[in-house]
């Protein structure tokens, strides 16, 4: 076998050299009850061409969006990638390519790391931006701890508005390092020990936020603003920077990256010059060699693996290099004019969308006076999950069921429009939705 490179000679020389008569006298110390018995029920192997048939014949049960129109989002987004990306970061030296520790022989990846910050500071209108981070959640996370190094306060306060799996992340992170974090319903809440206050913009419902007051009532208490963006809605909406965001946070998959079933992801983190020296995770940074010539090397690592543990500001492992590549590809090839083509195109669509689905007997926009960018919740006169499931009967997948993340609202569910739906895939919605009250 190509994949099992141990033979029945090297397994019994090995056997033979810790003193163990057989594969199964290895296992002696394992108590009997849980060992296992029996046989295994594994159908007869399959030669590779069978083999590659049958996960083929598997593969094509998954639906995916590229067989049907997407309306689902909440995190993950259908957005279009020019080809440029797969064609640069599929090229050797980029696609394995880890870590640049050495700068001599990384300049390359070291640069490409570089530009992204740079786009990265141009888009969020923030002084300095880090590697990369895991993903969007871990990165708020990463941000709420950032913030509390930085003031000195042992309470966070993140509004209500904010996605529930992000919250999650954070209360993980914070529970067990003696930060509280306080789940608020507007920026009224916020107390004297009050580090930050997290937001999501678009929020969780896709809904906007009036961002200048809670800038303003947090800074008011002494506390920083973190904020959580969509960078797809930043090619018309006001960035971070411009309104008093001291630390800019945000999930990066839709500049350029797969939907992938969830990830893997990419994690924005930007903030302001002086908060640079407590940035978790590495800063790529320019200079010049003995020759005079330009050239890149980190410039400050904060890991622990790097430092000594109790002086480190983050134990994030790596940085999704690959992925800080595919997005400086995108955010490269589509300019500014590109950026804020797509983000008017979501709007537009979303918008179209949301007005044509409100008109149906017992669908209602569930926050008719509240701005939206690509996202809308609607309450629904059935179970949404029955719905998507005659939805995708039909050929679409729907939107996210709010049942379980928002009871409050009753049925309902979030739907996402892209610059990627086309008014065909909008009316055959809105007609199969319509088919719900038939």
């Amino acid at each position: 076998m190509s994949y099992i490179p141990n033979t029945d000679t090297d397994r019994s020389e090995m056997l033979a050299t810790i003193g163990v008569s057989s594969l199964d006298a290895l296992f002696d110390q394992i108590p009997q009850p849980q060992q296992f018995q029996g046989l295994l029920n594994i159908p007869p192997r399959l030669d590779q061409i069978s083999l590659m048939r049958h996960l083929t014949t598997l593969a094509r049960k998954n639906v995916h969006a590229d067989d049907f129109p997407c309306f689902l989002g909440a995190g993950i987004y259908d957005h279009y990638t020019p080809p440029t990306v797969a064609a640069i970061t599929g090229r050797s030296e980029f696609y394995t390519s880890y870590t640049p520790y050495q700068p001599e022989v990384s300049q390359g990846m070291l640069q490409s790391i570089f530009e992204f910050q740079t786009l990265l500071c141009q888009l969020t209108g923030m002084d300095v931006a880090n590697a990369s981070m895991y993903d969007g959640a871990t990165a708020l996370a990463e941000a709420a701890i950032m913030a509390s190094d930085l003031t000195g306060r042992s309470r966070i306060a993140m509004l209500s508005t904010v996605h529930p799996n992000y919250r999650a992340v954070t209360e993980t992170y914070l529970r067990h390092i003696n930060i509280a974090l306080d789940i608020v319903e507007s920026s009224d809440d916020l107390g004297d020990e009050t580090a930050a206050l997290l937001v999501q913009h678009p929020n969780f419902h896709g809904n906007l936020e009036d961002m200048d007051k809670l800038s303003e009532a947090a800074h008011a208490k002494g506390a920083l603003l973190v904020v959580c963006v969509d960078p797809i809605s930043l090619g018309i909406l006001t960035p971070p920077g411009d309104y008093g965001a001291d630390i800019v946070v945000g999930e990066g998959q839709a500049l350029g990256c797969p939907m992938g079933y969830g990830g893997p992801l990419l994690g924005l983190f930007a903030c302001k010059n002086e908060f640079m020296r407590r940035l978790p995770g590495r800063i790529v940074g320019q200079t010049t060699d003995a020759d005079g010539k330009r050239a890149f090397v980190m410039t400050l690592r904060t890991r622990e693996q790097d430092i000594r543990r109790e002086r480190a500001t983050s134990n994030i492992c790596t940085n999704e290099a690959l992925y800080a590549l595919a997005a400086s590809v995108y955010l490269a090839t589509m300019g500014k004019q590109g950026m804020r083509q797509v983000a008017e195109l979501c709007l537009q669509k979303s918008h179209y969308a949301a007005a044509e689905i409100g008109r149906l007997p017992g669908f209602a926009l569930a926050f008719p006076e509240k701005p939206f960018f690509k996202e809308f919740a609607v309450t629904t006169p059935t179970d949404p999950v029955q719905i998507n499931e005659r939805l995708l009967a039909r050929g679409i997948i729907g939107g996210l069921p709010l049942t379980q993340q928002r009871p409050q609202l009753g049925h309902a569910m979030l739907f996402c429009v892209t610059e990627q739906r086309t008014r065909v895939e909008i009316d055959a919605l809105v007609a199969a939705l319509s088919e719900e009250m038939r």
